[in-house]
């Protein structure tokens, strides 16, 4: 899978470098910090509008970094390979994070005991929140002599692997930063999708059809099912779509408010009129501005993350005292299947998705890139700077046709204003000019927080 002597010439690139024979390593973990660092790049833009972006590549500032030749390439059969000569032995794994970095608690990876780690849920890495010191990382990266670092998860994640980069950069390191998207949330912005997202929505429709059960088998019943999806509520909004049993699908993107004609409690009020029961889908980031501000203590986790309210458990509670207070039954059942769904190992569609995504960032380290993520843009993989991927977060647009698809299959109000709407037609075109915008000049954190599992 991966070569540590290997020349490459990347397709559109005339540039080669080399990965010399030194320890590879392989880390994921989820880190929170500010903007990632973006450096000088070339841009072209083509004749239809599309635009080109420079990838960093080693020799950017190596320039003198030798290179190897590829053993496919010099293979008159240009049979496959199994791998790219790297032994097992290359590889150390380092449990707990970027904590890992400077601990000793490792473990054996070799291909016998990953061979059926896709049928296993969950990581055999660890995870952890807190600990990410950029120059202590770096510093232990230099001191073992290794040369790849494979960081593996979300937003975050990719935001500590750029600052991890930039650092390798500034002391002139010959050593590949890269990164692989993984967070169900699919709150990473460019590409089509984030690896465990289908595995997701997948699993998602358990909870939704346990909740249409337990609804329409009780009199007035109400199943509320809360998501994952801290500030993107693309869980819920594609799992409701899958299911067709949910009546109303709240996300952190579409404001609502509960009283009065219009709101929350009028719909579930003329739904139990009409149908006799209904299911409620709500992302757990959801309605946070509507509870009470003397809940709204909230503080924030190693990892920098807000520490949000149970929307669930706060919405379920005052469905049953608007309806007491109306003199109504009801019968609600809550349902929160968040672990359930991060427990259980990847469907057929992710795991082909993550062995496609692997095999891509290998061959663009091994080809000397670096600072980059690896992801599927439009159907095809490509190499996008880590500043590309951390400078906004991927969310769901509520003006466009899969929300009103979503509307159209609950029947549910958009319970949105004209201000509101406006208000985010103008931040998703905010938003919109701060991407197309020329990179600004690097900025380095030293210090994040963190959160995640890591090989090293």
């Amino acid at each position: 899978m991966a070569a540590s002597a290997s020349s490459t010439e990347v397709p559109g690139s005339s540039r080669k470098s080399s990965a010399p024979p030194e320890p590879i390593a392989v880390t994921g973990t989820r880190v929170m910090g500010d903007v990632t660092a973006r450096p000088e790049v070339k841009l072209v833009t083509g004749d239809c509008g599309y635009v080109l972006e420079d990838v960093p590549h080693v020799s950017d500032y190596l320039p003198d970094l030798p290179t190897y030749s590829n053993p496919l390439q010099d293979n008159p059969a240009y049979s496959v390979v199994k791998q790219y000569f790297v032994n097992p032995d290359d590889t150390v794994c380092q449990k707990g994070g970027y904590r890992g970095f400077y601990a000793s608690n490792t473990i054996d990876l070799t291909p016998k005991s990953v061979n059926d780690i896709h049928k296993r849920g969950g990581t055999v890495l660890g995870t952890s929140r807190g600990g990410h010191d950029t120059m202590k990382i770096v510093d232990s990266i230099q001191d073992r002599g290794i040369n790849q670092v494979y960081v593996i998860g979300g937003d975050g994640t990719q935001r500590g692997a750029g600052v991890i980069f930039e650092e390798t950069r500034r002391r002139g390191l010959k050593v590949a930063v890269a990164g692989i998207p993984k967070t169900i949330d699919n709150d990473i912005p460019v590409i089509d999708k984030s690896f465990g997202f289908d595995t997701a929505v997948e699993e998602a429709q358990r909870a939704i059809n346990a909740a249409h059960v337990e609804a329409g088998s009780a009199e007035n019943g109400i199943g509320v099912v809360k998501l994952m999806g801290r500030y993107s509520g693309f869980i819920a909004h594609y799992a409701t779509l899958a299911s067709r049993d949910v009546d109303c699908c709240l996300i952190p993107e579409s404001p609502f408010f509960l009283e009065g004609e219009g709101g929350l409690f009028k719909y579930v009020e003329k739904r139990l009129k009409d149908n006799g029961h209904m299911v409620i889908v709500v992302a757990e980031g959801a309605g946070q501005k509507l509870i009470a501000e003397t809940m709204q203590t909230m503080g924030k986790d190693a990892s920098g993350n807000a520490m949000l309210l149970d929307v669930g458990l706060w919405l379920s509670q005052k469905i049953k005292e608007h309806f007491k207070k109306i003199k109504t039954t009801i019968n609600l059942k809550y349902i929160d299947p968040t672990y359930m769904i991060r427990a259980i190992p990847s469907n057929a569609s992710d795991n082909v998705y993550c062995t496609l995504l692997a095999h891509s960032v290998v061959h663009g380290a091994m080809a000397g890139y670096t600072g980059f993520t690896s992801g599927q843009v439009n159907g095809r993989h490509c190499y996008i700077p880590f500043y590309r991927i951390t400078e906004k977060q991927n969310k769901v647009s509520i003006t466009d046709r899969m929300w009103a698809r979503l509307l159209s299959s609950t029947n549910q109000p958009s319970f949105l204003s004209k201000k509101d709407v406006d208000e985010a037609r103008m931040e998703e075109e905010r938003t919109a000019k701060q991407f197309d915008a020329p990179p600004s000049s690097p900025k380095v954190e030293d210090k994040v927080a963190s959160n995640g599992n890591a090989v090293k």
